[in-house]
């Protein structure tokens, strides 16, 4: 299942937290060979997870990661306005309805359930914006992550791209919306009932308004 998480937090979730920045320096750093940091712990984390990020975590059975994203609102500091503007023109993306959304990551154990999980964790980050009137999700992705989108069910509208064939980068926007809702639990099998028992469950009877600027 899905767990929506805030950095502040993530300590009251110490596998969860573990297995996740341990599977994203798997990903990122051994898998992907990006220029990332990776701790004695064997952690991946950078500046953006001390700036109290909203995770979805997809827990597995035996409570460990299966997959996750990070988002942070676009009106503080994000990856795209810091490092990614040749992407968008020089166009600062600054607006209270489009947040960010980074570390895109499915764990080495997620097996044949990676397309779930993959599904799970972009479903929960659309119900996110749909339950905060939020327009849209931009963030940056690599060419290997074109065919996992349209799989999904859930392509973003491209804003620029650096790079030619398997070594392109791209800037998108996903939209945060009831058809894009759909189209996920379509190609998933993932039920909408169960999506927004994802959020119920993280945020009961929450003051929505706090939640969005937390």
């Amino acid at each position: 299942m899905i767990k929506y998480i805030y950095g502040d937090t993530l300590d009251a979730f110490p596998m969860l937290r573990d297995s996740m920045f341990r599977d994203r320096a798997v990903q990122f750093k051994e898998r992907l060979k990006w220029d990332v940091s990776v701790c004695d712990a064997g952690f991946e984390t950078d500046e953006y997870d001390a700036q109290n990020p909203l995770y979805m975590i997809y827990e597995l059975p035996d409570g460990s990661h299966g997959g996750s994203m990070r988002n942070l609102p676009t009106t503080g500091n994000t990856m795209i306005n810091d490092h990614f503007t040749n992407l968008t023109d020089g166009v600062i993306i600054d607006s209270p309805l489009i947040w960010e959304t980074t570390r895109f990551c499915l764990s080495p154990n997620a097996g044949k359930m990676a397309g779930k999980i993959a599904a799970s964790v972009c479903l929960a980050g659309c119900e996110a914006g749909i339950r905060w009137a939020l327009d849209s999700s931009v963030g940056v992705f690599d060419a290997r992550m074109v065919h996992i989108y349209k799989r999904i069910g859930w392509e973003p509208e491209i804003l620029g791209t650096s790079g030619e064939n398997k070594g392109a980068i791209s800037a998108g926007l996903w939209a945060l919306d009831e058809a894009s809702k759909a189209s996920i639990c379509a190609k998933s099998g993932i039920s909408p009932a169960e999506v927004e028992g994802w959020f119920d469950a993280s945020f009961p009877e929450a003051d929505m308004s706090e939640i969005l600027v937390a």
